[in-house]
């Protein structure tokens, strides 16, 4: 099994998920089709996402995934909740490099996140986004700790998609 880090970004390092952050929104272009959403600017880059809060609020938290001590992807948690109901961690933002994709190191880096910060969890899913459906249903049911499942289907103007509630213990 190859060795897994899962560590807190530092400001020094924002850079290095903006950069991983073109990928991940190439991945989720390709849903939002027939949208203004997701086209590419002049220069050819994704717009940048906003970042700095996640140095500057303590409810929100910046990760980077290392296998072998190579980087493979981030995390981004956060407290807002899609459903409105009250929550202690959102997964906000999870992206693993294909090379790493369908090896089991995203469902153990989740697991590490949520063993780090356990509470009540929302993990809201895209609708058109059915391979991340299943990834997180997966992840979720196979965590040792995992209680009181919920899964909330949404389409509001706020969001349109599967809102995974569950609390880790």
């Amino acid at each position: 099994m190859d060795a897994l880090d899962v560590a807190e970004a530092r400001p020094d390092e924002e850079h290095i998920i903006q950069n991983m952050m073109q990928l991940y929104v190439h991945d989720f272009s390709e849903q939002w089709a027939g949208t203004e959403r997701g086209e590419l600017e002049d220069d050819g880059f994704f717009a940048e996402y906003p970042l700095e809060s996640y140095w500057q609020e303590p409810s929100r938290i910046p990760l980077l995934l290392r296998v072998e001590g190579r980087l493979a992807g981030f995390a981004l948690v956060n407290a807002w909740s899609h459903s409105g109901l009250s929550l202690d961690r959102s997964m906000a933002e999870f992206f693993v490099v294909q090379k790493h994709r369908r090896d089991g190191i995203g469902r153990r880096a989740a697991h590490i996140i949520f063993d780090r910060y356990p509470g009540q969890w929302e993990t809201a899913v895209a609708r058109k986004n059915h391979g991340a459906l299943a990834f997180w249903r997966n992840t979720v049911r196979s965590h040792p700790r995992v209680e009181q499942i919920e899964e909330i289907d949404t389409n509001t103007e706020a969001w349109n998609g599967q809102i995974l509630r569950f609390v880790i213990g």
